[in-house]
């Protein structure tokens, strides 16, 4: 099997005094890569890329399965996330501040690496693959900086509607808590027995949940253990949702663009990524594809490969040799 090396990168967040986490896998022996082959990974609202992106499982994490490919892969933990730091909001009762870390931080923070990993590798543009509320954030850079993105995966579209799991309508606070259980309830959400039972193992879904949960470094302050997560996110949504303002503005997209969503996706919904796909109106190529038995936590089930496959494949097609 091929050796890779990891490198961890701290660099300067958007917000002061904040730093990212920006980590990167690649094949040992090389350093060369085109646009198209540099990957950043952007996670969603409530897990960072860290325990998603590079969750370690058969046959490797999906980081490490790009990188043995031949891809250049990085991904983001963003302000509050994962190896990232977090504001100072999040050291006090979530109550006594406004959401932080929203989407127009998030945006500029991806602005941050991007620029980082763009200055390290020599190279003008690359690809961008955003997950969940990672695809409002890479779908808003990818319209506003056309020409540093080379090709852009949606998986898991959010558009108007997403957010019902991670929001109880109320007024949010700085940052929300997250058990274990309600990881596992969340990821079976609408399913039955027999769905479930085909996704992954329950002692998969189990140790998964305890991994997201443990990579917030405050979790055991809690019992049960709970991971704080940023409400910027839960903000913005909100908002959108009761104004009916989209997140950002898909005919802005250049760069060829595929959309991607499991079958029984029930937090950015197959419809959903249909209403973004139909707004591509000015990419260069744009793709909408299904997986079946799937759900929005496919990276993590066992359709986990057909995921894999269609991105690649995606990506792949866009190496300039």
């Amino acid at each position: 099997m091929p050796e890779l090396t990891t490198t961890d990168h701290r660099v300067e967040s958007s917000q002061p005094d904040l730093k990212l986490l920006v980590r990167n896998r690649r094949l040992k022996d090389r350093d060369a890569f085109s646009p198209a082959q540099t990957v950043l990974f952007v996670h969603g609202a409530t897990y960072p890329s860290t325990v998603t992106f590079d969750y370690a499982m058969a046959g490797g994490s999906w980081m490490d399965i790009m990188a043995r490919a031949g891809f250049d892969v990085w991904c983001v933990d963003l302000p509050g996330y994962g190896a990232s730091d977090r504001p100072p909001e999040m050291s006090m009762p979530a109550d006594d501040n406004a959401p932080v870390v929203d989407t127009a931080h998030a945006v500029a923070d991806v602005a941050k690496a991007v620029d980082f990993i763009l200055g390290r590798r020599k190279l003008p543009r690359l690809a961008l693959i955003g997950y969940s509320w990672g695809t409002m954030i890479c779908g808003a850079y990818a319209g506003r900086q056309p020409d540093k993105v080379a090709r852009l995966v949606l998986y898991g579209a959010a558009w108007l509607g997403t957010g019902r799991s991670i929001s109880t309508g109320a007024p949010p606070g700085a940052y929300r808590l997250v058990e274990a259980e309600a990881v596992v309830a969340r990821w079976c959400l609408e399913l039955d027995a027999a769905q479930i039972e085909s996704l992954a193992a329950p002692a998969h879904m189990a140790a998964w949940a305890a991994a997201a949960i443990a990579s917030d470094p405050e979790a055991g302050r809690h019992d049960p253990p709970r991971l704080r997560a940023p409400c910027g996110v839960v903000k913005d949504v909100l908002a959108n949702n009761a104004s009916q303002t989209p997140p950002y503005d898909p005919a802005a997209i250049r760069a060829p663009t595929m959309i991607v969503v499991g079958e029984w996706d029930r937090e950015t919904r197959p419809k959903q990524g249909r209403e973004v796909f139909a707004r591509l109106y000015n990419t260069a190529e744009r793709r909408y594809v299904v997986i079946g038995g799937a759900t929005h936590s496919m990276l993590l089930e066992n359709q986990r490969g057909a995921l894999h496959r269609v991105v690649d494949g995606f990506l792949w097609e866009g190496w300039e040799r």
